[in-house]
């Protein structure tokens, strides 16, 4: 019997008026740059709202806590990246696949390497049952639209397809957060990525023909 899925960590509340998306924003921000500096286990937010010059209990009407403040984070992580995946399913089905994964997947490098707050966030995120399933559920929105585009790689691979993409996504966000690593080649890590998936993705397309 399957476990029932937990219920995702969202903001008690969404800012309509201008002002408040300002703070809500700021808090945001805030957060992140401290994850950058602090880590996850000594952010709190008290020092959020500190840092975000907004009063503690304006903090409190949107977030409950931390924990959610980093699902915040990595889920506008997750509508980034689901942008620009919407731009490259643009592309497919092409003769030209390859070319275009590896431009994808170079954009994405660039979003790790460039900025620190993305793994910060991603690790913070592994760091309870609840923020887990959270980010999973992010995940998994991204997989299905990874799926989207994999249908006509894939046309024999219906019944696996789901889970393809949900490794595919996985595996991406796992060997980019260790490309950033101190003492990791990123440039060598992201090849090697390239490698595996392209590979991957060729074995699929070559068994479909025959």
């Amino acid at each position: 019997m399957s476990t029932p899925l937990a219920e995702p960590l969202v903001p008690r509340k969404r800012p309509t008026q201008e002002r408040s998306k300002k703070k809500f924003s700021a808090m945001l921000t805030a957060a992140r740059n401290l994850l950058i500096d602090v880590g996850f286990e000594s952010l709190t937010c008290e020092e959020i709202a500190s840092r975000a010059e907004v009063p503690i209990g304006t903090l409190y009407q949107y977030f409950a806590n931390k924990y959610v403040i980093v699902c915040e984070l990595d889920r506008q992580d997750t509508v980034d990246v689901r942008e620009e995946l919407a731009a490259f399913s643009s592309e497919i089905p092409s003769l030209e696949w390859p070319h275009l994964l590896e431009k994808f997947l170079d954009h994405l490098a660039a979003l790790w390497r460039d900025d620190p707050s993305r793994r910060a966030v991603w690790l913070a995120v592994q760091s309870t049952p609840a923020t887990r399933a959270t980010a999973s559920q992010n995940e998994k929105v991204l997989a299905e639209q990874v799926a989207r585009i994999l249908a006509p790689l894939t046309a024999t691979q219906r019944t696996r397809r789901e889970m393809m993409s949900q490794v595919l996504v996985h595996t991406v966000y796992s060997v980019l957060s260790f490309s950033v690593q101190d003492g990791h080649d990123h440039d060598e890590t992201v090849a090697e990525l390239k490698r595996m998936l392209a590979g991957y993705l060729l074995l699929e397309e070559t068994t479909a023909e025959g």
